[in-house]
């Protein structure tokens, strides 16, 4: 029987080399905003962050929009 490399997955699939590169982007994001949101005592928004994952998109809209945190200040500890 013979097995194509996509269907076995791995670093073969077209999307293997791109995964550790979104994993490192979606637990920076994800690990900004959590500390943001419980250092502002959120933990609505705390909780919802730590169970949706959406690739570090809702944590920029927090971070960006909802809060509305300048570039500058995303590593303050204000």
């Amino acid at each position: 029987m013979m097995y194509s490399n996509y269907a076995m997955g791995g670093w073969f699939h077209p999307i293997g080399p791109i995964l550790p590169l979104l994993l490192i982007w979606s637990i920076f994001w994800k690990g900004l905003a959590l500390w943001h949101a419980g250092r502002r005592g959120q933990p609505w928004w705390f909780v919802i962050l730590l169970i949706v994952n959406t690739a570090g998109i809702l944590e920029i809209i927090y971070l960006f929009l909802v809060i509305k945190l300048k570039a500058r200040e995303l590593f303050s500890k204000k």
